[in-house]
């Protein structure tokens, strides 16, 4: 039986926009945001929207007190057959979690509570990670018998590195949230109460930046990582940037020792 043949359960996800922040809320808190294919649908119809709009910075969450997430919806999965596993399930988590990760505004994962296997899978394709310290960290699959499906272990070891990815995977083992910012994996680890300090600093600062050079320099970083010669990208993103009127107002307030308006032009 396809995925798409089930009667979905409810959940979705909302879209948000406050001046140039985008908040996309993860809202299925009955069911600790667990994703299911129509989730999955809608994120994806979100950050399409993202990408083809004006907004500087992106925020993802999921809705509730309990949870950022805890992964795919194992009742939407369990009867596939390989076959409709590969080529709908996986391949889908993939395409919407790619997107994100590829999207050119950078992105900031709030994750609090619980944020297992795809739940986590979704964070690490965030460009940053505030995670609050009382929040659980885990890529569970092996104990139910199958594998991170969507991106978990190439962004895992990218982050932590190969002996604890397997640390986390192969055995298992919970990260709390100090543990998280220790190892690299969360970018800052508020409390609980301060998370939204945080968040609200972050974004400040991303969105206080020219919007296309932070674009751009998103861009360099992420294909520096892959390997790419910056002598070669820095020259054209440089480039790039020398014509933009943003530049010229950076440039000026610069001069007047004023805070620069970039209207990202």
């Amino acid at each position: 039986m396809s995925i798409d043949q089930i009667a979905p359960p409810e959940g979705t996800v909302r879209a948000e926009t406050d001046g140039d922040v985008a908040t996309l809320v993860l809202d299925r808190s009955a069911k600790l945001n667990a994703l299911t294919p129509e989730m999955l649908d809608a994120l994806e119809a979100a950050l399409r929207a993202v990408a083809a709009g004006d907004a500087r910075v992106v925020v993802v969450r999921g809705a509730g007190p309990k949870a950022f997430c805890v992964g795919a919806d194992i009742n939407r999965f369990a009867s596939l057959s390989s076959v409709e596993m590969w080529r709908e399930w996986t391949a889908r988590g993939h395409r919407v979690f790619d997107l994100l990760a590829s999207l050119r505004q950078p992105t900031v994962a709030v994750v609090h509570g619980v944020a297992a296997g795809g739940g986590l899978e979704l964070a690490l394709a965030c460009d940053f990670r505030i995670v609050t310290t009382d929040a659980r960290l885990s890529l569970p699959e092996v104990g139910l018998g199958t594998v991170p499906g969507w991106g978990g272990t190439e962004r895992l070891t990218e982050l932590v590195g190969r002996a604890r990815a397997k640390q986390i995977v192969l055995a298992r083992q919970q990260v709390d949230g100090p543990t998280a910012a220790a190892w690299g994996l969360a970018t800052e680890c508020p409390a609980p109460d301060a998370a939204e300090e945080a968040v609200t600093d972050l974004v400040d600062r991303l969105s206080g930046g020219s919007p296309i050079a932070v674009q751009i320099a998103k861009q360099l970083i992420d294909a520096a990582a892959e390997g790419a010669p910056s002598r070669v990208l820095e020259a054209l993103g440089g480039g790039l940037a020398s014509a933009t009127e943003d530049l010229i107002e950076g440039m000026r307030a610069f001069h007047e020792r004023r805070a620069p308006h970039f209207r990202g032009l």
